[in-house]
């Protein structure tokens, strides 16, 4: 059994693309139970953000779980098998260890260096444990995974010098706007987007801010926070919006819902003043047409893609990188350390074995030795087969850690004639987990 990631984002197709791969709300539930019944699935995790949508799964095949886990996503986006296979990416094995850690560290965000994906992995690994679909290989290598994002975070200036795309998406208003200080702005949406854009604009200094969420308790206790902060803010219904946008300068839309929130007859005419609107819901918050209104500057996740695409920032991410390799060498190293534990431990029980028949044969055949003696006798012979076993034993396992080191096991269960089964290797999973 090996780790397959499959997965789209903003490296392989564009906003258009990943919008009809967007899921749903309730969509990484059925996309992970739908994946369960596959033949050759037997774990699964969904890593759904604005600008990626990967599953990673344990598949006793590569192609066969390949197979389960693109007809899954077919079934489940709004994109053709055919069209999938042109946008997706595909890890297996060592690369998929390599690519998970990549990305939880923020290094393959299309903010490089932004935290929010720690969140959004953690969210993704809890989803699949309460929905039974980890087991100990995912549930390992996802807790390492974040355990890496943190090391890389805590020991480079990614947390300095990184945005997100909330940020980046506010820098671009201030292009437009001059500044956001004693501004006042309208956010749709009260989730993790919103709340990262309400933090994003108090930090800038905003006036006053309105929320218009579905749910309208929900909105109100991000404006609870602002007032805390003594910044002028209330919550209202999506059915109160035009007449907040009309007094508003800025907009910033990210609701998650499938199909437009903010339409141009939310927008009234704005006599000259201009209005930034920042969509960034995936599919699309906001109608296309708003954008060839008078006064109004639309930026969303396929301006800030053009912007930032292949602008490897101005951060110096090569200590990131040099941290993650370091530690996918190390994860990779225990995991085949791992993989010859078995058989370690049933070259063990053979000589136990050995050991104890051999014992039977000397009390049949003298019969009248002493307790004493025969204790002696069994220590001895137990220190014998001890030493005999310690060199090799710990040398496969250091041998193993190396990826062309396998063989060594291979030959240690030929040598001795050892049953590659047995004992049975433990799949349950262990207590605990990154939090």
């Amino acid at each position: 059994m090996s780790v397959l990631a499959v997965g789209i984002s903003h490296r392989t197709a564009d906003v258009r693309v990943l919008e009809q791969a967007a899921l749903p709300a309730d969509g990484v539930g059925k996309v992970l139970a739908d994946l369960m019944q596959c033949e050759h699935v037997a774990e699964a995790v969904v890593v759904a953000t604005c600008n990626r949508l990967e599953v990673y799964t344990v598949v006793g095949a590569f192609h066969g779980g390949l197979a389960d886990v693109v007809a899954v996503l077919a079934r489940h986006t709004g994109l053709t098998p055919a069209v999938l296979q042109q946008h997706l990416y595909v890890h297996y094995a060592d690369a998929a260890v390599d690519h998970l850690f990549t990305v939880t560290a923020g290094l393959d965000s299309m903010v490089v260096g932004e935290a929010q994906i720690l969140g959004q992995v953690r969210t993704a690994y809890g989803t699949a444990r309460e929905a039974g679909t980890v087991g100990r290989t995912l549930h390992e290598l996802v807790q390492q995974a974040l355990r890496v994002g943190k090391r890389v975070h805590a020991e480079t200036d990614l947390d300095h010098a990184a945005g997100s795309v909330v940020s980046e998406a506010l820098a671009d208003a201030t292009t437009v706007l001059g500044t956001l200080a004693g501004r006042s702005a309208v956010v749709v949406g009260a989730g993790a987007m919103g709340g990262l854009a309400v933090a994003a604009l108090r930090r800038a200094g905003i006036g006053a801010v309105v929320i218009a969420n579905r749910t309208k308790e929900r909105g109100e206790r991000l404006a609870g926070a602002l007032a805390e902060h003594g910044i002028a803010a209330e919550a209202v219904g999506l059915d109160d919006l035009a007449p907040r946008v009309a007094a508003a300068d800025l907009l910033v839309a990210c609701t998650g819902s499938v199909g437009a929130v903010v339409r141009t007859a939310d927008v009234p005419d704005r006599g000259g003043r201009p209005l930034v609107v920042c969509d960034l819901g995936l599919p699309r918050d906001v109608e296309a047409a708003v954008a060839e209104l008078t006064d109004v500057t639309v930026v969303d996740l396929e301006s800030l893609q053009r912007r930032l695409a292949g602008s490897p920032a101005a951060l110096d991410t090569h200590k990131a990188f040099e941290l993650v390799v370091e530690e996918v060498r190390g994860y990779l190293a225990g995991q085949r350390s791992a993989e010859v534990t078995p058989t370690v431990t049933a070259l063990r029980r053979r000589a136990a074995e050995v050991v104890d028949s051999e014992l039977l044969r000397l009390d049949s055949r003298l019969p009248g030795m002493d307790e004493r003696t025969r204790e002696e006798l069994t220590r001895t012979v137990h220190r014998v087969v001890d030493k005999l076993l310690h060199t090799p034993t710990v040398r496969v396992k250091q041998l193993a850690a190396d990826p062309s080191g396998m063989g060594y096991a291979d030959a240690l269960r030929e040598l001795f004639a050892l049953d590659p089964q047995a004992p049975a290797v433990l799949t349950s999973m262990p207590e605990g987990e990154e939090r």
